[in-house]
């Protein structure tokens, strides 16, 4: 093993559905550019890094993955070794790590110069994000009025504030380096340019946005408020009769990103208490940031809930409405099988 040496190490730890997605698609998609520029990503592959958050945060779960995860934290410790220029980690599930196991962590690293970086989103955005993230991947069936990231008694169950929460994370990791290496990323606003969040991430790191590759960059784009509830009513028929990996194929990339994002109407928005509870934390999460010192990029008062919010639509989500996706859908999907049993047939004549 040998000595880390790097210049700088930016340790990405946190948080969920801040387009974390996207920033690493565009790290390991230029990892060659990264790397003539002085940055490296340690490790062997992405997936390295994902491992290594569950080596950081001794999750037993470590123990069904396969052999060679157990050694994914020291693959990206050793990869920072004998390494002039500066290195980055990036994995939003670092971030639920305990305060010793950040230290640890943190101290693996050493001496490089360690800069914890967090992207952050307004509460309310990260509400609804991850209540439509756990509809794609869990299959729940509940609806965004019951949805509630406070319970925090699972302790395999990562989706809760205390892991989505920016000023949370920091809470346990900020004590680890002087608070001039904290940097908070907030996440750009609608209106902003598309390659807005990449700009921001790569002016932290010290690499020119304009020489990364975006063309394979991808991120996990939100439902309109009648195909989330169209996916939430599926959930309950399909009760866990998909795995994983199958949601991922079925659920995410199919029924999500081809036939219900696309449509692009109206966002789904919690009801007023919720609306509240969102807008008092973060309130309470930007003064945790500036009493801290961290330095920021962007503005930290994007973090707070607006006073005036878009409302879902003119007019309530009805069943109706709801039904006449559900129709679109599965016509999508019998055009799209007949196409395929088309397919099937000419395949089959032609090969005698």
């Amino acid at each position: 093993m040998g000595c880390v040496v790097a210049g700088k190490v930016f340790f990405h730890i946190a948080a969920p559905k801040t387009g974390t997605t996207y920033l690493q698609s565009i790290l390991w998609g230029n990892r060659d550019r990264l790397a003539d520029a002085g940055l490296r990503l340690p490790g062997l592959n992405r997936r390295d890094h994902w491992w290594a958050t569950m080596v950081v945060r001794e999750d037993l779960r470590l123990a069904e993955k396969p052999p060679d995860a157990a050694g994914a934290w020291q693959r990206v410790v050793d990869g920072c070794a004998d390494w002039s220029g500066d290195a980055v980690i990036s994995n939003e599930l670092f971030g639920p790590a305990s305060s010793e196991q950040a230290a640890r962590a943190v101290g693996a690293l050493a001496p490089a110069e360690v800069h914890l970086v967090v992207t952050a989103r307004n509460p309310l955005g990260t509400l609804t994000a991850a209540w439509q993230e756990l509809l794609r991947y869990r299959g729940i069936v509940s609806t965004l009025a019951d949805f509630d990231l406070a319970d925090r008694s699972d302790p395999h169950d990562l989706w809760h504030w205390g892991n989505l929460d920016a000023s949370e994370v920091l809470s346990r990791w900020g004590p680890c380096v002087p608070p001039e290496r904290v940097h908070v990323v907030i996440l750009p606003g609608s209106g902003s340019p598309p390659d807005e969040l990449w700009r921001r991430f790569s002016g932290l790191i010290g690499f020119d946005p304009g020489r990364a590759d975006l063309g394979a960059s991808f991120g996990n784009s939100s439902m309109d408020a009648a195909g989330a509830e169209v996916l939430r009513r599926v959930n309950a028929h399909l009760d866990g009769k998909l795995t994983g990996k199958q949601r991922g194929r079925w659920i995410r990339d199919y029924l999500c990103r081809e036939l219900l994002v696309p449509r692009g109407g109206a966002r789904p928005v919690p009801p007023p208490h919720r609306i509240e509870e969102c807008r008092a934390r973060g309130a309470a999460g930007v003064a945790a940031i500036r009493d801290a010192g961290y330095h920021v990029v962007g503005d930290v008062d994007d973090l707070l809930v607006p006073d005036e919010l878009p409302q879902a639509s003119s007019d309530p989500l009805t069943d109706a409405d709801v039904a006449d996706l559900a129709g679109e859908v599965v016509a999508a999907m019998l055009l799209e099988i007949r196409g395929l049993d088309r397919a099937r047939r000419r395949e089959k004549k032609a090969g005698g």
